[in-house]
């Protein structure tokens, strides 16, 4: 498991057109601090933001795999949370599509990507978004369990959670709300009717719910040129 993780993320990095910003992507993903970072890596914290920001050279293929080492290393040390979410990943059957991105994307530019309506004015679209999951809530609702749960997030919560079948939008947002891990945007696809109660959950968690009136198709194709 371990070395397949090593292998995704130098994959990503090298193969990214802007590998300081999947560098920092990761970082972010396994909370890594800049500074953490450069101490296990035995340089100074502005060798990681110059790569980050695109100030220096592209690392090559060694210093690429010495900073995911570094990621994988410090996070066994605090009991590999990533690793042990890695894990969890495998897509069931009430996924219909999932993605990380290779670089973070704002999630006004994933909304308007996909013309969606943010239902929810008064909560900024002025985060990140690190991936999305496209989730088909009738199979959802009746299979998932809270184990299944988990695997919707991927690597990061700090993502999309799309969710096909609404009809007025309230058991997802009971859902959301009820459990510890929090999307960083929801999106309703092609919904007959969002609730307020749904609205209400979702300002209450102060998590931005979308609508979007594209089929199916046409959004997940759009959501996966993004990142």
């Amino acid at each position: 498991m371990r070395d397949e993780v090593r292998e995704k993320i130098a994959g990503e990095i090298c193969l990214s057109d802007e590998p300081g910003r999947t560098i920092r992507k990761w970082r972010e993903q396994f909370k890594i601090s800049q500074q953490e970072l450069s101490k296990h890596l035995g340089v100074s914290p502005s060798v990681i933001s110059d790569y980050e920001a695109g100030r220096r050279k592209s690392p090559g293929i060694v210093t690429v795999r010495k900073i995911v080492d570094a990621f994988l290393e410090i996070d066994e040390k605090t009991g590999g949370g990533v690793l042990k979410q890695y894990s969890l990943a495998a897509k069931t059957d009430s996924i219909i599509s999932i993605k990380e991105f290779a670089v973070e994307v704002l999630a006004s530019n994933l909304v308007n990507q996909i013309e969606g309506e943010n239902l929810t004015p008064a909560i900024s679209l002025d985060r990140h978004i690190h991936g999305f999951t496209v989730i088909d809530s009738v199979r959802a609702i009746t299979s998932l369990s809270s184990f299944d749960y988990l695997k919707i997030y991927g690597w990061s919560s700090q993502r999309a959670l799309i969710f096909t079948g609404v009809r007025f939008g309230r058991s997802p947002m009971i859902a959301i709300r009820a459990h510890p891990l929090k999307p960083a945007l929801v999106v309703y696809q092609k919904p007959e009717q969002v609730d307020e109660l749904a609205i209400r959950l979702a300002e209450l968690e102060g998590i931005p719910l979308v609508k979007s009136q594209l089929a199916i198709g046409d959004l997940v194709d759009r959501l996966q040129s993004l990142g």
